[in-house]
């Protein structure tokens, strides 16, 4: 292990998704000793050639961690790693950092933090904003929130994994940025798949909508990325239409939460829900072929 990274061991539940795999990949090649557990562990076999530990139980991974890292789909399954026998918790103690990187909402994070506090573990709630390729490329951006004292242990881990490491303050405020943020992402691909619907239904080339947007102040690279995937039927995940479901529902729930009126997330929170029952393993992008226009016969 590089002794510039510190004496902590990590180790990397959810390993062998979109996102942990790419991290955990990262964290290794910049010296980390790491451990790693997937639920399908051959999707973190690979991990061996960077010299990763990879483990059959979360219990196994957390053993001897000085870090915990999180990375999975939802808050039951990192509640899941966590609790219980096989639990990474079960040799945990108070020099153990939890480092809770998934998308979980208000309410999950709440119910991790009284967790950690049950097992006197120290928890930082640091999602992260990015898709497979900033993962891959090390261009993620981190919304840490939680204990200042954590800071100098984690930076190390957070500048192999992203571009910049944004320090939010009392627990809980990464979760909440990273809510709101996510409300724009979800808005721009869904009203980007309804306009090149529309634009189809009405007999328009929706290619020239892009030129149309061209250099002006509407014009949007991930508009654009998007728009492409749904123009070339191109819907490889880089995150999928399932995980964006479940993202909706966590800002519809804080909307809810806090007395907000904001009728344009449930409706999408309803439309996400809709093309996930058909197309939830696709990209989000192919929310577009619930609204696609029926083919024309001749």
């Amino acid at each position: 292990m590089n002794a510039a990274r510190g004496n902590d061991t990590i180790a990397v539940l959810g390993a062998g998704g979109i996102m942990g795999f790419p991290i955990a990949r990262n964290l290794a090649r910049a010296g980390f000793d790491l451990r790693a557990w997937n639920r399908s562990r051959e999707k973190a076999d690979p991990l061996s050639d960077d010299g990763v530990t990879v483990c059959d139980t979360p219990a196994e991974a957390g053993q001897g961690a000085g870090v915990i890292l999180t990375m999975l789909a939802d808050v039951d399954a990192v509640l899941g790693t966590m609790e219980g026998d096989a639990g990474a918790l079960q040799s945990a103690d108070e020099s153990t950092i939890w480092l809770q990187m998934s998308t979980i909402g208000e309410a999950g994070t709440e119910r991790c933090a009284e967790l950690a506090g049950e097992h006197r573990v120290t928890y930082v709630d640091a999602p992260v904003l990015g898709t497979r390729q900033p993962a891959e490329e090390r261009k993620l951006v981190v919304l840490a929130s939680g204990p200042e004292q954590t800071q100098e242990r984690l930076t190390p881990i957070f500048d192999a994994i992203s571009s910049k490491t944004m320090w939010l303050g009392d627990l809980g405020a990464g979760t909440r940025l990273k809510i709101a943020i996510n409300s724009w992402v979800l808005t721009v691909v869904e009203g980007t798949a309804e306009m090149i619907a529309l634009a189809q239904g009405m007999g328009s080339d929706p290619r020239q909508i892009f030129e149309a947007l061209d250099g002006g102040t509407l014009d949007l690279p991930y508009l654009r990325m998007k728009g492409t995937a749904i123009l070339e039927r191109k819907f490889e995940p880089s995150f999928s239409l399932a995980l964006a479901a479940k993202d909706a529902v966590l800002i519809d729930e804080a909307a809810d939460a806090h007395d907000l009126d904001l009728p344009l997330f449930h409706t999408i929170r309803e439309r996400f829900a809709e093309g996930a029952k058909e197309h939830g393993d696709k990209d989000m992008a192919a929310t577009y072929l619930t609204s696609a226009p029926a083919p024309t016969t001749a």
